[in-house]
């Protein structure tokens, strides 16, 4: 911080935030105060240095002169290029040790890590809550006037497997493609990582219940606890086709390994349309039960059956060949156990008719960039970054395909790892745009910066739960290293 700083004047009163910054190295900066301006004699130069600032003293010993050079404006004693290089660094989902090693490999100047935290939880914070709270507020007064609302929920984890710290549940708008509520919820909360998505459930639907948003349905992956908890209340569910068609394709991409199962095979892909003609042409759960079972009889080239839901396939009749099985067969045998199990049956009548939460996977996707895994955070700081992770994807969740020059849409051609080599074609989108983070600068710097109070007063009502550890007691030091041994240290053990 600097004490008794005159701030550097802004022409026009240009807002600091939006003024071009650019590197200079430091021998090019110390010629312009080598010589007196006034007698061109030789100057004594003093400098001073704070973070990414620095401070330059001139003064000519035979004629006098004196002047006092700011590298960046300062408002009140905090210097601009600090703050924003802070801001930038947290709202764009950087690492701030990152910053430093590339930093530091230009020997370029940075602040501390202690002076980035400070601005982070004295003004970035507070801005990122009060910021997500406005626009969350205006979706739901949108949703609150709509007569009936189908969302879709998920959650993901800080780590993979049962030992995650935390779990985010999204609630997203399936008809806007928006997401309208994240719930953090940590383990200890819940008694367990595999609580966690249902308590992130439950405050979801409080909080819609709470703005007065109509629910339609609530499209979900098969969460055991979820179905248990939506049934009881009386909450209309749906699947997921993906989700369900993967662990069918899984069991009969293994049982085609076996022996006289290889038929199984080619039947795969066919299976896995099957799944999706059968969710996106039904409109009630018996109809697509008696749709899914058909393919039972299609396989055997049978296109007659006795369901009245479903009396024949739709198909036109093929002339040529196919690897028809016949029943009795082990692989016929198999595969009517994959895919009439009692299980697979319930949940192919609750097939999603039409929404799916295919954009609740690619908004996880975003969230990586701003809280990837192999990072820990605290549970303040989780926070803000999925806000910062529902405000990227909501400005950019709808943008528009790319053209070519001539007004073509544009294409890349992809070879996803599921579909065995297949190659894909996947329309280009547009190139995202980043107005949020502008915002968060102007909100920071015009707002929070000049009264931070409002700001820290509505963060402090986030509740935060106890850390992980608070539970145990905290061994002494020296007793704890003395203990200390390898696999190797024989003499220690």
């Amino acid at each position: 911080m600097l004490q008794k700083q005159q701030p550097c004047l802004v022409k026009n009163k240009t807002p600091p935030q939006t003024i071009n910054t650019y590197i200079v190295y430091e021998t090019c900066l110390m010629e312009l105060f080598e010589s007196c301006p006034v007698c061109k004699r030789v100057c004594d130069v003093q400098t001073r240095r704070i973070g990414t600032f620095i401070s330059v003293q001139q003064l000519c010993p035979h004629c006098q002169f004196t002047r006092n050079w700011n590298s960046q404006p300062v408002l009140g004693s905090t210097p601009v290029g600090n703050l924003q290089l802070s801001v930038a660094t947290y709202v764009n989902g950087a690492s701030f040790y990152k910053l430093s090693k590339v930093f530091k490999a230009m020997n370029m100047q940075l602040c501390k890590y202690n002076t980035f935290r400070r601005h982070a939880r004295m003004f970035i914070e507070p801005a990122i809550v009060s910021y997500w709270q406005k626009s969350q507020e205006s979706m739901l007064q949108k949703l609150h006037a709509e007569e009936k609302v189908i969302v879709g929920g998920d959650m993901r984890t800080d780590s993979p497997g049962h030992s995650a710290k935390f779990g985010s549940y999204t609630m997203m708008d399936l008809k806007n493609n928006k997401v309208v509520d994240l719930q953090l919820v940590q383990s200890n909360e819940v008694g367990g990582s595999y609580h966690m998505e249902l308590e992130g459930l439950k405050r979801s639907l409080e909080l819609l219940k709470e703005r007065g948003v109509t629910l339609d349905c609530i499209v979900t992956d098969r969460h055991l606890q979820i179905q248990k908890f939506l049934r009881e209340s009386s909450i209309t569910q749906f699947f997921d086709v993906w989700h369900i068609e993967k662990g069918i394709s899984k069991q009969l991409e293994k049982a085609a390994k076996k022996k006289d199962c290889e038929k199984l095979r080619g039947w795969v892909k066919s299976i896995r349309n099957h799944i999706y003609w059968t969710a996106a042409t039904s409109t009630t759960g018996p109809e697509r039960v008696a749709k899914w079972t058909s393919i039972l009889n299609h396989v055997q080239d049978i296109h007659s059956h006795d369901d009245p839901l479903f009396p024949k396939c739709l198909h036109p009749l093929r002339i040529a060949q196919y690897q028809w099985m016949a029943a009795g067969t082990p692989a016929f045998h198999k595969l009517e156990t994959i895919l009439s199990t009692k299980r697979i049956l319930k949940a192919v009548a609750k097939l999603s008719p039409h929404h799916q939460t295919s954009s609740l996977e690619s908004f996880h996707a975003v969230i990586l960039r701003f809280a990837p895994k192999n990072v820990v955070f605290p549970f303040l700081g989780m926070l803000c970054r999925l806000y910062l992770a529902a405000m990227h994807y909501n400005e950019n969740a709808e943008r528009a395909q790319a053209t070519t020059s001539t007004g073509k849409p544009l294409y890349k051609l992809q070879f996803p790892k599921a579909r065995k080599g297949e190659c894909r074609a996947k329309p280009v989108k547009t190139d995202p745009t980043f107005c949020y983070v502008a915002n968060l600068m102007d909100l920071i710097f015009d707002q929070v910066f000049v009264d931070p109070a409002p700001f820290t007063q509505e963060l402090l009502k986030i509740p935060i739960p106890e850390d992980l550890c608070s539970q145990y007691e905290r061994p002494d030091r020296e007793e704890v290293i003395s203990g200390y041994a390898t696999r190797f240290n024989l003499a220690a053990v």
